[in-house]
């Protein structure tokens, strides 16, 4: 009895492992009435996975009754397949039945009692479309159901594709097996298994997106077919080239050495022109014609009079508003998708004008969401404003009635001891800044940072990041410090998942990317497979959001049959680094 114990302990232990092993041969199950996908998997002794492997319409729909099944048999398990395959009896799962409550998701239930989506499914196959509250649905037992998860910044959570492995989880996410083994001990003994929910480090979350609390993939153009071949590109940029005499070395270098138009210009431009190499890695014939503005309204009459742009079916340009306005003006332009690339000052919105730097408004609007999901009464919240941001401070003091209101000095910095005596060792601390005023970010930053010990937790938030905060004087740590959480357009590349792509912009310019470089790339790239895609940029707009290097888009319309791009990140500094939180 013993031996046979040990034997029958051998067997459990070994089919955990049988992943990597090669079928002995095949058994043909026939789905009868009331099996599902996890008795007929306990019935052969078999993984989700290794099913799942030979049989990838289940993937997809789920275990049906008279479909037939391929059954993977191995080596050490043919006996007992073929006495399960020969036994009539089937085996019920133990279950029960549970009430779906308000906000409840398949993913959640799956992660909370230890199954995946597909055993849901097959269990209750009317759930295929979704959970409709007050549904009576059958769940697995479990012996200790898990927490559920709740929304912070710490955590994110991510469903296993059919065929993924460790290795392929790494590349897209950035996360080690030692990681994730870490956050989900049931891996050491099932594996990694299709729709499985793991838990992964919030910061570590590739260039996925959340929808519905769960990460899933972005749509990626790149992989999809074309309707268009063929398209015009016009840019149109102020490389003011008539300035730089070429002959001169030295006064070159003097132009070209800071930045400025002919530096912004030419980074962007060294975007577009990778953006261009890509598409045409895809079998798009791009024509380019470059047009120098010279940052010259004159010029820019003499461009739109010349003819040339007609021509086109994409203009990107000019990088100054008022300059991109003259262009959009032009009554025999108004049918041709004119694309407002760089600055994040307004443009007027016409027809088929799309401005593709995400507005101020809808920053503080998607933080406002985020702040309230986050702070809540049991929470110190301090607002600090300038006098150019008074009515910022009535709407964050509507939203939290209950925090106190900092004013700054006439010279815009905060009173030492009055940053003292507001902050509490008791509660976390939530500091709120709204200003543009470098003087203020500095003291308010500088003064909080001090604050925060062991002992008193200080973060802070701005609904809107200006460019006051690029000064070169404060530094990522005294930001990390303080956990800096604000809402922007551009994301920095990270090393680890964009390699690949700094390393061919470094082989192509010899430099890596800057941030107008990445967005001459980006802006680019969209628009091109946009209209590739959809043979129409308005129509590609269904699309929904995309993301590539550092840029996302997400157009909506406004008036004039102008559109907005409204997507954003929200990001968090935490020491030297910077990660997204996406919610």
């Amino acid at each position: 009895m013993k031996h046979f114990k040990f034997i029958f302990i051998f067997f459990l232990f070994i089919s955990f492992f049988t992943e990597a092993q090669t079928p002995e041969r095949f058994i043909n199950h026939r789905v009868g009435k009331g099996e599902s996908l996890i008795t007929i998997i306990e019935k052969y002794a078999i993984s989700e996975s290794q099913l799942l492997e030979y049989n990838p319409l289940v993937g997809r729909v789920g275990v049906k009754r008279r479909m037939t099944l391929r059954i993977p048999v191995y080596a050490f398990e043919v006996k007992q397949a073929e006495k399960a395959a020969s036994n009539t009896v089937t085996t019920s799962i133990s279950s029960f039945v549970h009430l779906v409550t308000p906000k409840e998701t398949k993913w959640r239930l799956a992660y909370q009692y230890g199954t995946t989506i597909a055993v849901l499914d097959s269990l209750n196959p009317e759930i295929k479309e979704g959970l409709k509250i007050g549904q009576e649905i059958r769940l697995p037992n479990f012996n200790k159901p898990r927490t559920l998860p709740k929304k912070d910044s710490l955590y994110n959570y991510y469903k296993v594709l059919p065929k993924e492995g460790f290795y392929r989880i790494e590349k897209k996410l950035g996360v080690s097996q030692y990681v994730l083994d870490s956050l989900n001990p049931d891996i050491a003994i099932t594996g990694l298994q299709a729709g499985m929910i793991l838990k992964i480090p919030g910061k570590q979350s590739g260039k996925l997106k959340v929808e519905n609390d769960l990460l899933v993939e972005r749509t990626n153009l790149l992989d999809s077919s074309l309707q268009m071949r063929k398209i015009k590109l016009g840019v149109l940029l102020p490389f003011k080239a008539k300035e730089i005499i070429f002959d001169s070395i030295e006064d070159t270098n003097k132009i070209l050495a800071g930045r400025n138009l002919h530096t912004i210009s030419l980074d962007f431009y060294s975007g577009v022109l990778l953006a261009i190499k890509q598409a045409g890695n895809k079998g798009i014939d791009l024509e380019l014609s470059t047009f120098d503005t010279e940052n010259n309204p004159s010029r820019v009459q003499e461009i739109i009079q010349s003819g040339e742009l007609k021509s086109q079916d994409l203009l990107v340009g000019p990088l100054i508003p008022n300059n991109f306005n003259l262009v959009s003006n032009e009554s025999s332009l108004s049918a041709i998708p004119k694309i407002a690339p760089l600055s994040s000052n307004p443009v007027v919105f016409r027809k088929n004008v799309f401005q593709s730097v995400t507005q101020q408004a809808h920053f503080r609007e998607k933080m406002y969401t985020h702040l309230e999901s986050n702070i809540d009464s049991t929470h110190n919240v301090v607002i600090v404003t300038d006098s150019l941001n008074r009515s910022l401070e009535r709407e964050l003091k509507r939203r939290f009635p209950w925090a106190i209101t900092l004013r700054p000095e006439k010279q815009d910095y905060l009173l030492p001891e009055l940053v003292d005596s507001l902050l509490v060792d008791s509660l976390p601390n939530k500091v709120l800044l709204e200003t543009q005023s470098f003087p203020l970010i500095a003291s308010a930053i500088s003064q909080f940072n001090a604050q925060n010990t062991i002992d008193r937790e200080v973060q802070v938030y701005t609904s809107f990041r200006s460019n006051a905060y690029d000064n070169e004087n404060l530094s990522r740590a005294v930001l990390g410090g303080v956990k800096f959480t604000y809402p922007v357009g551009f994301k920095p590349l990270e090393p680890e998942l964009d390699k690949e792509f700094i390393a061919a912009f470094v082989n192509e310019y010899g430099q890596p990317p800057s941030k107008e470089a990445l967005r001459g790339y980006d802006v680019v790239l969209d628009v091109i497979l946009r209209t590739a895609i959809a043979k129409n940029l308005t129509k590609s707009l269904d699309l929904g959001e995309t993301e590539y290097s550092s840029n996302r888009f997400l157009y909506g319309k406004e008036q004039n049959d102008a559109y907005v791009n409204k997507a954003l990140f929200i990001l968090q500094h935490e020491g030297y680094e910077i990660f997204e939180i996406k919610e």
